[in-house]
């Protein structure tokens, strides 16, 4: 069995005096795609944001590696190689392709940044062609693109992506999964954090239901997707 990337346990958080997460337990191995799944308002991104040091988490322990991350500054998060790809995808529209994913590499393998940026511009064609276009006039779908190619430039040990499919037409879902399906056949270990469970669960070793600031289930995607009061209760399936 492989190693365990990322070990959470007994996590909690939240804003103010408002408790978000409660007690929550998630474990990502090296080459695995992990689905966490849960509706809006569940803490799926609240989550992300404490294990990537955006927000203090209240109790518990985020490891990564060998490195408690449990109160890390965000700096630290990604010079561990713990990546996050938001959710809104949050890039600079003023900035054009080339400079969006420069700035992927400025904390982490920015001496490599020239062999990342090809490997992106191999992945995503479209970048390429683009690299002087101002991010802030491009599709949804380029401009997530751009978003995981930014993160991909950090040389990421475990890439989360927050809703990728989000706003996206069927059609670019579809090329969105498909993208996540060949980067985890390249072997990079990925948390998956989507509404869209069908697809994630298709292309996912295991997943963790989340509900309420705590995970109600977990298992591989078949056990999931094999229990018929799951099914109806948390997947809408």
């Amino acid at each position: 069995m492989s190693e365990v990337l990322l070990d959470i346990k007994g996590l909690r958080g939240g804003y103010g005096r408002v408790e978000v997460l409660r007690g929550v337990d998630i474990q990502v191995r090296a080459g695995e795609t992990v689905a966490l799944l849960g509706s809006n308002g569940a803490g799926k991104s609240t989550l992300n944001n404490v294990v990537c040091g955006i927000y203090k988490a209240w109790a518990g322990q985020v490891r990564f590696e060998a490195t408690d991350l449990s109160q890390a500054h965000y700096r630290d998060v990604v010079k561990a190689g713990l990546i996050q790809v938001p959710e809104g995808r949050k890039i600079f529209p003023n900035l054009d392709v080339l400079e969006n994913l420069e700035l992927g590499s400025f904390t982490r393998a920015r001496a490599r940044r020239a062999n990342n940026l090809e490997r992106v511009f191999n992945i995503f064609p479209r970048l390429k062609e683009r690299r002087t276009q101002l991010a802030g006039t491009m599709s949804g779908g380029e401009q997530q693109m751009l978003a995981i190619g930014r993160g991909l430039m950090a040389e990421p040990r475990l890439l989360i992506l927050d809703e990728p499919s989000l706003g996206l037409s069927p059609l670019l879902v579809e090329e969105m999964f498909a993208l996540i399906a060949k980067l985890r056949g390249e072997g990079l270990a990925i948390l998956l954090v989507e509404q869209n469970v069908g697809q994630s669960l298709e292309i996912a070793d295991r997943a963790y239901v989340m509900e309420n600031g705590a995970i109600r289930f977990s298992g591989t995607a078949p056990e999931l997707m094999g229990s018929d009061a799951l099914r109806r209760a948390y997947l809408g399936l």
